[in-house]
Protein backbone atom coordinates (compact mmCIF):
# COMPACT_ATOMS: atom_id res chain seq x y z
CA UNK A 1 0.00 0.00 0.00
CA UNK A 2 1.21 3.48 -1.00
CA UNK A 3 -0.24 6.26 0.77
CA UNK A 4 0.83 10.13 -0.26
CA UNK A 5 0.06 13.02 2.22
CA UNK A 6 1.89 16.36 2.96
CA UNK A 7 3.46 17.74 5.97
CA UNK A 8 1.08 20.31 7.26
CA UNK A 9 -2.13 21.92 5.79
CA UNK A 10 -1.23 25.33 6.89
CA UNK A 11 -1.21 27.23 3.56
CA UNK A 12 -4.24 24.98 2.19
CA UNK A 13 -6.40 26.92 0.69
CA UNK A 14 -9.66 26.46 2.33
CA UNK A 15 -7.58 25.60 5.90
CA UNK A 16 -8.38 21.51 7.23
CA UNK A 17 -11.88 21.13 6.21
CA UNK A 18 -11.01 21.82 2.41
CA UNK A 19 -7.47 19.72 3.19
CA UNK A 20 -9.60 16.58 4.37
CA UNK A 21 -11.61 16.62 1.01
CA UNK A 22 -8.92 16.17 -1.04
CA UNK A 23 -6.03 14.27 1.40
CA UNK A 24 -6.44 11.40 3.12
CA UNK A 25 -3.00 11.22 4.82
CA UNK A 26 -1.30 14.25 6.62
CA UNK A 27 1.82 14.26 8.69
CA UNK A 28 0.98 16.95 11.85
CA UNK A 29 3.71 19.97 11.75
CA UNK A 30 2.71 21.71 14.50
CA UNK A 31 2.97 19.19 17.11
CA UNK A 32 6.56 20.38 16.66
CA UNK A 33 6.68 23.32 17.33
CA UNK A 34 4.08 23.70 20.33
CA UNK A 35 1.73 20.70 21.21
CA UNK A 36 -1.81 21.58 21.18
CA UNK A 37 -4.31 20.65 24.26
CA UNK A 38 -5.72 17.15 23.18
CA UNK A 39 -9.37 18.85 22.99
CA UNK A 40 -7.67 20.37 19.95
CA UNK A 41 -6.54 16.96 18.55
CA UNK A 42 -9.76 15.30 19.32
CA UNK A 43 -11.35 17.41 17.59
CA UNK A 44 -9.38 17.21 14.43
CA UNK A 45 -9.75 13.20 14.33
CA UNK A 46 -13.54 14.22 14.66
CA UNK A 47 -13.75 16.62 11.97
CA UNK A 48 -11.61 14.02 9.97
CA UNK A 49 -13.34 11.04 7.80
CA UNK A 50 -12.79 7.74 9.61
CA UNK A 51 -10.29 6.26 6.95
CA UNK A 52 -8.32 9.69 6.97
CA UNK A 53 -4.69 8.99 8.83
CA UNK A 54 -2.72 11.28 10.94
CA UNK A 55 0.93 11.17 10.82
CA UNK A 56 2.98 13.03 13.89
CA UNK A 57 5.98 14.91 14.00
CA UNK A 58 7.25 15.18 17.80
CA UNK A 59 7.36 17.44 19.72
CA UNK A 60 11.09 19.62 19.61
CA UNK A 61 11.73 19.54 23.31
CA UNK A 62 12.37 15.55 23.02
CA UNK A 63 15.02 16.11 19.87
CA UNK A 64 16.04 20.00 19.57
CA UNK A 65 17.87 21.84 22.32
CA UNK A 66 16.83 24.81 23.98
CA UNK A 67 19.20 26.78 22.23
CA UNK A 68 17.65 25.74 19.28
CA UNK A 69 15.71 28.97 17.32
CA UNK A 70 12.56 27.20 16.90
CA UNK A 71 12.30 27.02 20.45
CA UNK A 72 10.85 30.13 20.93
CA UNK A 73 7.83 28.61 19.87
CA UNK A 74 7.65 25.89 22.25
CA UNK A 75 5.41 26.61 24.89
CA UNK A 76 7.61 25.83 27.86
CA UNK A 77 10.86 28.15 29.25
CA UNK A 78 12.92 26.03 30.90
CA UNK A 79 15.54 26.72 34.09
CA UNK A 80 18.69 27.22 33.79
CA UNK A 81 19.05 23.52 35.65
CA UNK A 82 17.16 22.36 32.77
CA UNK A 83 18.85 23.82 29.79
CA UNK A 84 20.84 20.42 29.50
CA UNK A 85 17.95 18.08 30.53
CA UNK A 86 15.97 18.70 26.84
CA UNK A 87 16.18 17.62 23.69
CA UNK A 88 18.95 15.27 21.52
CA UNK A 89 16.94 12.03 23.13
CA UNK A 90 18.63 12.22 26.66
CA UNK A 91 16.69 9.70 29.32
CA UNK A 92 15.98 12.55 31.56
CA UNK A 93 12.37 12.94 33.54
CA UNK A 94 12.06 16.33 31.12
CA UNK A 95 12.24 13.84 28.02
CA UNK A 96 9.99 11.59 29.18
CA UNK A 97 7.21 13.88 30.51
CA UNK A 98 7.72 15.28 26.91
CA UNK A 99 7.51 12.24 25.03
CA UNK A 100 4.46 11.35 27.53
CA UNK A 101 2.61 14.38 26.35
CA UNK A 102 3.56 13.48 22.56
CA UNK A 103 2.00 10.01 22.84
CA UNK A 104 -1.22 11.75 24.25
CA UNK A 105 -1.57 14.16 21.05
CA UNK A 106 -1.25 10.59 18.99
CA UNK A 107 -3.49 8.51 20.72
CA UNK A 108 -6.07 11.60 20.30
CA UNK A 109 -5.31 11.62 16.75
CA UNK A 110 -5.19 8.09 16.73
CA UNK A 111 -1.85 8.23 14.29
CA UNK A 112 -0.23 5.20 13.59
CA UNK A 113 3.47 6.99 13.19
CA UNK A 114 5.38 9.49 15.26
CA UNK A 115 7.99 11.20 13.49
CA UNK A 116 11.33 11.70 15.35
CA UNK A 117 13.26 14.25 13.52
CA UNK A 118 16.84 14.50 15.44
CA UNK A 119 18.77 17.96 14.10
CA UNK A 120 22.29 18.06 12.82
CA UNK A 121 23.89 18.94 15.72
CA UNK A 122 22.80 15.18 16.91
CA UNK A 123 25.89 14.03 15.74
CA UNK A 124 26.92 10.42 15.71
CA UNK A 125 28.61 10.24 19.28
CA UNK A 126 29.17 7.32 21.40
CA UNK A 127 27.30 8.95 24.10
CA UNK A 128 24.27 9.96 21.57
CA UNK A 129 23.76 6.30 20.72
CA UNK A 130 23.70 5.26 24.29
CA UNK A 131 21.02 8.42 25.44
CA UNK A 132 19.11 6.89 22.07
CA UNK A 133 18.82 3.92 23.60
CA UNK A 134 17.96 4.32 26.90
CA UNK A 135 15.07 7.03 25.74
CA UNK A 136 13.59 5.02 22.92
CA UNK A 137 14.16 1.61 24.63
CA UNK A 138 12.08 2.84 27.62
CA UNK A 139 9.26 5.01 26.14
CA UNK A 140 5.98 3.89 25.81
CA UNK A 141 4.85 3.64 21.90
CA UNK A 142 1.57 1.89 22.55
CA UNK A 143 1.15 0.45 19.12
CA UNK A 144 3.15 3.43 17.64
CA UNK A 145 5.56 3.25 14.96
CA UNK A 146 8.56 5.66 15.34
CA UNK A 147 10.06 6.69 12.47
CA UNK A 148 13.26 8.48 12.71
CA UNK A 149 15.08 11.34 10.82
CA UNK A 150 18.53 11.38 11.12
CA UNK A 151 20.28 14.25 9.89
CA UNK A 152 23.98 15.81 9.48
CA UNK A 153 26.83 12.97 9.62
CA UNK A 154 24.54 9.99 10.21
CA UNK A 155 23.93 10.00 6.56
CA UNK A 156 27.84 8.70 6.12
CA UNK A 157 27.22 6.05 8.24
CA UNK A 158 24.05 3.84 7.12
CA UNK A 159 25.44 0.76 9.00
CA UNK A 160 25.01 2.06 12.35
CA UNK A 161 21.53 3.48 11.02
CA UNK A 162 20.38 0.16 9.86
CA UNK A 163 21.94 -1.21 13.05
CA UNK A 164 19.82 0.94 15.15
CA UNK A 165 16.50 0.73 13.43
CA UNK A 166 16.74 -2.79 13.98
CA UNK A 167 17.75 -2.88 17.28
CA UNK A 168 15.11 0.01 18.34
CA UNK A 169 12.71 -1.04 15.90
CA UNK A 170 12.50 2.46 13.81
CA UNK A 171 11.88 3.52 10.57
CA UNK A 172 14.44 4.98 8.72
CA UNK A 173 13.21 8.47 7.50
CA UNK A 174 14.38 9.30 3.98
CA UNK A 175 14.05 11.49 1.05
CA UNK A 176 13.78 9.33 -1.55
CA UNK A 177 14.92 11.34 -4.68
CA UNK A 178 18.70 11.29 -3.12
CA UNK A 179 18.76 7.83 -0.85
CA UNK A 180 17.26 4.90 0.29
CA UNK A 181 15.83 3.61 3.65
CA UNK A 182 18.06 1.20 5.30
CA UNK A 183 15.47 -0.24 7.99
CA UNK A 184 13.91 -3.52 7.41
CA UNK A 185 10.67 -2.34 9.14
CA UNK A 186 7.51 -3.32 7.50
CA UNK A 187 6.56 0.50 7.02
CA UNK A 188 8.66 2.68 4.95
CA UNK A 189 8.12 6.27 5.38
CA UNK A 190 9.26 9.27 2.70
CA UNK A 191 9.90 13.21 3.62
CA UNK A 192 10.84 14.76 0.32
CA UNK A 193 11.98 18.52 0.65
CA UNK A 194 13.22 19.39 -2.58
CA UNK A 195 15.92 18.49 -5.12
CA UNK A 196 17.71 22.11 -4.73
CA UNK A 197 21.49 21.77 -4.19
CA UNK A 198 20.75 22.20 0.06
CA UNK A 199 19.17 19.49 0.74
CA UNK A 200 16.84 21.00 3.25
CA UNK A 201 15.87 24.24 0.59
CA UNK A 202 12.27 23.66 0.47
CA UNK A 203 11.72 26.57 -2.56
CA UNK A 204 10.88 23.72 -4.96
CA UNK A 205 8.62 22.09 -7.30
CA UNK A 206 8.80 18.73 -8.61
CA UNK A 207 8.65 18.29 -12.60
CA UNK A 208 6.26 15.52 -13.85
CA UNK A 209 9.26 13.75 -14.95
CA UNK A 210 10.93 13.63 -11.53
CA UNK A 211 7.48 13.07 -9.96
CA UNK A 212 7.01 10.24 -12.53
CA UNK A 213 10.90 8.77 -11.21
CA UNK A 214 9.55 8.71 -7.48
CA UNK A 215 6.30 7.06 -8.88
CA UNK A 216 8.44 4.20 -9.66
CA UNK A 217 10.59 4.48 -6.81
CA UNK A 218 8.28 4.11 -4.31
CA UNK A 219 6.47 1.13 -6.04
CA UNK A 220 10.27 -0.62 -6.03
CA UNK A 221 10.16 0.18 -2.29
CA UNK A 222 6.12 -1.50 -1.75
CA UNK A 223 7.89 -4.69 -3.01
CA UNK A 224 9.78 -4.58 0.46
CA UNK A 225 7.33 -3.10 2.69
CA UNK A 226 3.69 -3.29 3.59
CA UNK A 227 2.65 0.21 4.00
CA UNK A 228 4.98 3.29 2.13
CA UNK A 229 3.98 6.97 2.93
CA UNK A 230 5.16 9.34 0.55
CA UNK A 231 4.92 12.87 2.31
CA UNK A 232 6.19 16.18 0.27
CA UNK A 233 7.20 19.06 2.37
CA UNK A 234 8.28 21.48 -0.27
CA UNK A 235 6.75 24.62 -0.88
CA UNK A 236 4.66 23.22 -4.19
CA UNK A 237 4.04 20.16 -1.72
CA UNK A 238 -0.03 20.44 -2.71
CA UNK A 239 0.39 20.34 -5.71
CA UNK A 240 3.03 17.81 -6.22
CA UNK A 241 0.86 15.32 -3.63
CA UNK A 242 -1.96 15.68 -6.05
CA UNK A 243 0.34 14.87 -9.37
CA UNK A 244 1.87 12.30 -7.88
CA UNK A 245 -1.53 10.68 -6.36
CA UNK A 246 -2.58 10.44 -10.24
CA UNK A 247 0.01 9.14 -11.19
CA UNK A 248 0.17 6.18 -8.76
CA UNK A 249 -4.06 6.23 -8.99
CA UNK A 250 -4.27 6.36 -5.09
Amino acid sequence: MIKVGTCGWGFFKGGFRAFIQKFSLVEVQQTFYKLPIVKTAERWRAEAPGDFEFALKAWQAITHLPTSPTWRRAGIKPTKTQLDKYGWLRPTKENFEAWRRTKEICDALKAKVCVIQCPPNFKLTPENIVNMRKFLGKIDRGKLALAWEPRGDWKEHPDEIAKLCEELELIHVVDLMRREPVSKHSIAYIRLHGLNPREYGYNYKYSLTELKQLAKKAKALAKKHLKVYIMFNNYFMYDNARQLMKILKV
